[in-house]
């Protein structure tokens, strides 16, 4: 196997973006509207936007998504940066692909000026908590949330 290679989302990534984040509301047992999607994707390539995409690649092919966002804070006066979406392609598990994704926004946030990096993951996902841990220790904030 080769080297893992991180890079930001390119206009030609659309169709490996959109089977790796099918893959991710797959493994969160979500669903978003056709609608999202694509808007989604358009705001991750528009450099005005507050969010952005990063890739991994491995041997020519996009395996791995990082979608982040930047916000203010009532805490800080410098934005937060929040990982909203991590996906690796189950076949390249173990690459070191979500690690690379991660320490690679991270780097991203730092250049931003951010004050904090974050992110959340549901309870049942022991893989990828496990990975988290080896990162940043996880904090005891519970998240409530509200569909509107």
């Amino acid at each position: 196997m080769t080297e893992v290679h991180i890079r930001p989302l390119a206009p030609q990534d659309s169709a490996a973006w959109r089977r790796l984040w099918a893959g991710y509301l797959r493994f969160y047992r979500a669903e978003v509207p056709q609608a999202a999607t694509d808007a989604t994707f358009e705001r991750l390539l528009d450099p005005d936007s507050d969010m952005a995409c990063l890739v991994a690649e491995q041997d020519g092919q996009v395996i791995g998504i990082c979608n982040y966002l930047f916000h203010a804070t009532t805490w800080s006066t410098q934005p937060f940066c929040y990982l909203n979406d991590l996906f690796v392609d189950p076949d390249a598990r173990g690459s070191g692909a979500a690690r690379a994704l991660i320490l690679a926004c991270e780097d991203a946030a730092k250049a931003a000026g951010a004050a904090r990096l974050y992110w959340t993951t549901q309870e049942y996902n022991g893989p990828a908590r496990s990975l988290y841990d080896t990162i940043v220790p996880r904090s005891s904030f519970i998240v409530y949330r509200k569909a509107l």
